[in-house]
């Protein structure tokens, strides 16, 4: 399998960013992905079943997430991003931040120090930082959200392609511990629907489960699991509306749309958020 563990899944995504850059009418541009990806990522998405084809959601989410990230920056005055298990994301050295903003990444220290290696003679446009955690171990997360809450004012959170291949559990002491966070404003996350989930452990269930890196969250509840845990949504995005709207649809999304007008609204309403991309705010209380 060409999935060994769940860092490899960050070389498998900038494969798919560096495809999208390269094309004329390209949503973003990383001039980076294809340097981080390597050679092994290009193996990845070479061996994964429909490897390339299936593109179109990591494209997509990378697009929304800009705007969304953008959005915060603009409108929500926030000072600090806090971007969990960030992998090989690129946005503090390709997207227009203000130099005045603290950008923090936290991950692995494997992929951690082969981002640093891959990007050390590149200049980041904001204040960065890279700090080795593992998010599973509770009191080292605890210990690491405090201290950038004490130095943080108003921060927005990001987990992009993290919750799904984490437990309900793990989900839910993570949404606790970042709700500890008095500065944590925002949380910017992708979620899929346990039809969405099925799906993706068709195609690439054994590659992802034979890296220590099943698929697993996908709550039956939708963004209301997190309700509990002190937040909220206040905007979701569909995956599908957005490929759409970004001329990046799967090959067979105006069949599936004409298919799903006979079904009942309820119906219909599912088939909208079989994934999304979802800001949840900051509420008052949590259980």
């Amino acid at each position: 399998m060409p999935i060994d563990n769940v860092s490899d899944t960050a070389r498998w995504v900038a494969v798919y960013r560096a495809m999208e850059s390269v094309r004329r009418d390209a949503l973003f541009n990383d001039p980076f992905a294809a340097r981080l990806a390597g050679s092994q990522g290009t193996q990845i998405v070479k061996e994964l079943k429909h490897g390339k084809s299936l593109a179109w959601p990591m494209i997509v989410r990378t697009a929304v997430f800009d705007e969304m990230i953008m959005d915060r920056v603009t409108n929500g005055g926030i000072d600090t991003v806090i971007n969990l298990a960030a992998g090989l994301d690129t946005r503090p050295w390709r997207m227009p931040l203000p130099a005045s903003l603290r950008w923090i990444d936290v991950d692995l220290p494997g992929i951690t120090e082969y981002k640093a290696n891959a990007m050390r003679d590149e200049k980041p446009v904001c204040r960065y930082e890279a700090i080795v955690t593992n998010l599973t171990d509770a009191s080292a997360r605890t210990a690491l959200f405090a201290r950038i809450d004490s130095e943080s004012t108003t921060a927005l959170v990001i987990t992009e392609g993290l919750l799904i291949y984490l437990t309900a559990d793990q989900v839910g002491s993570l949404a606790r511990d970042i709700h500890s966070m008095r500065s944590a404003s925002w949380w910017l996350l992708d979620l899929a629907s346990e039809r969405l989930l099925a799906i993706m452990n068709r195609y690439w269930g054994r590659a992802v489960a034979a890296g220590n890196a099943p698929f697993q969250f996908a709550p039956a509840d939708g963004t209301a699991f997190f309700e509990k845990f002190g937040w909220h949504e206040i905007e979701f995005r569909s995956g599908l509306d957005e490929a759409r709207r970004l001329h990046r649809e799967m090959v067979m999304a105006p069949l599936w749309r004409f298919l799903s007008r006979f079904g009942p609204p309820e119906r219909r309403e599912e088939f909208r958020r079989m994934s999304g991309y979802v800001m949840l705010e900051r509420s008052n209380h949590s259980t």
